[in-house]
Protein backbone atom coordinates (compact mmCIF):
# COMPACT_ATOMS: atom_id res chain seq x y z
CA UNK A 1 0.00 0.00 0.00
CA UNK A 2 0.77 3.26 -1.09
CA UNK A 3 0.44 6.97 -0.81
CA UNK A 4 -1.06 8.10 -3.75
CA UNK A 5 -0.84 12.03 -5.21
CA UNK A 6 -2.68 13.74 -8.16
CA UNK A 7 -0.30 16.64 -9.38
CA UNK A 8 -2.62 19.84 -9.86
CA UNK A 9 -0.85 21.35 -12.60
CA UNK A 10 -1.38 19.50 -16.28
CA UNK A 11 1.23 18.33 -18.40
CA UNK A 12 1.79 20.09 -21.47
CA UNK A 13 -0.80 17.61 -23.36
CA UNK A 14 -3.41 18.14 -20.52
CA UNK A 15 -2.63 15.04 -18.49
CA UNK A 16 -2.32 15.32 -14.28
CA UNK A 17 -0.19 12.93 -13.21
CA UNK A 18 -0.53 10.48 -10.33
CA UNK A 19 2.49 10.16 -8.52
CA UNK A 20 3.56 7.62 -5.33
CA UNK A 21 4.87 9.81 -2.11
CA UNK A 22 8.25 8.48 -2.97
CA UNK A 23 8.26 9.47 -6.36
CA UNK A 24 11.70 11.53 -7.48
CA UNK A 25 9.06 13.69 -9.75
CA UNK A 26 6.26 14.27 -7.03
CA UNK A 27 5.45 17.89 -6.94
CA UNK A 28 5.67 20.25 -4.04
CA UNK A 29 3.24 20.27 -1.62
CA UNK A 30 1.28 23.29 -2.79
CA UNK A 31 1.02 21.74 -6.32
CA UNK A 32 -0.26 18.52 -5.35
CA UNK A 33 -3.48 16.66 -4.18
CA UNK A 34 -3.12 13.94 -1.55
CA UNK A 35 -5.50 10.96 -3.40
CA UNK A 36 -5.67 8.52 -0.41
CA UNK A 37 -3.41 5.08 -0.08
CA UNK A 38 -4.35 2.25 -2.47
CA UNK A 39 -2.42 -1.29 -3.40
CA UNK A 40 -2.68 -0.07 -7.15
CA UNK A 41 -1.88 2.78 -9.45
CA UNK A 42 -5.08 1.87 -11.29
CA UNK A 43 -7.22 2.81 -7.95
CA UNK A 44 -5.48 5.54 -7.91
CA UNK A 45 -5.65 7.18 -11.19
CA UNK A 46 -9.55 6.13 -10.92
CA UNK A 47 -9.92 8.16 -7.73
CA UNK A 48 -8.07 11.45 -9.43
CA UNK A 49 -10.19 11.31 -12.68
CA UNK A 50 -13.03 11.77 -10.42
CA UNK A 51 -11.38 15.85 -9.96
CA UNK A 52 -9.78 15.86 -13.45
CA UNK A 53 -10.77 13.21 -16.13
CA UNK A 54 -7.80 13.29 -17.88
CA UNK A 55 -5.31 11.96 -15.04
CA UNK A 56 -2.95 9.26 -16.54
CA UNK A 57 0.13 7.65 -13.93
CA UNK A 58 3.73 8.81 -13.84
CA UNK A 59 6.35 7.58 -16.47
CA UNK A 60 8.40 6.62 -13.14
CA UNK A 61 6.57 5.54 -10.31
CA UNK A 62 3.50 4.50 -11.82
CA UNK A 63 4.76 2.63 -14.94
CA UNK A 64 1.51 0.17 -15.30
CA UNK A 65 -0.53 3.09 -15.58
CA UNK A 66 1.23 5.50 -17.91
CA UNK A 67 -0.76 5.42 -21.02
CA UNK A 68 1.18 7.50 -24.18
Amino acid sequence: MKNYYVNQNAQSNGDHEVHTGDCIYLPLPENRKYLGIFSNCKDAVTEAKKTYTKSNGCKTCCKECHTS
